[in-house]
């Protein structure tokens, strides 16, 4: 379990790497990218955004990561 351990805590200082990454571009006047097929809604006195798009990018790339992780797993055997 000490492998998972180091796994997790490496993927949380990544998280973290990104997260303070994208505050800094916010603040920078980059403003959050929107991809077609994200659902934005504006109304008076309402607003609603969905990233419908930006899901499924991530989806597909954590999808395609894993299963090369996992491919390079099997391998090592």
């Amino acid at each position: 379990m000490n492998g998972v351990g180091k796994a997790l805590i490496g993927l949380g200082v990544l998280l973290v790497m990104v997260g303070v990454l994208l505050m800094a571009l916010e603040r920078a006047g980059i403003r959050q990218w929107r991809m077609p097929g994200d659902i934005a809604i504006h109304r008076d006195g309402f607003h609603f955004y969905f990233p419908l798009g930006t899901s499924l990018l991530i989806s597909l790339i954590l999808t395609l990561l894993l299963s090369f992780l996992a491919w390079l797993a099997g391998r090592a055997r």
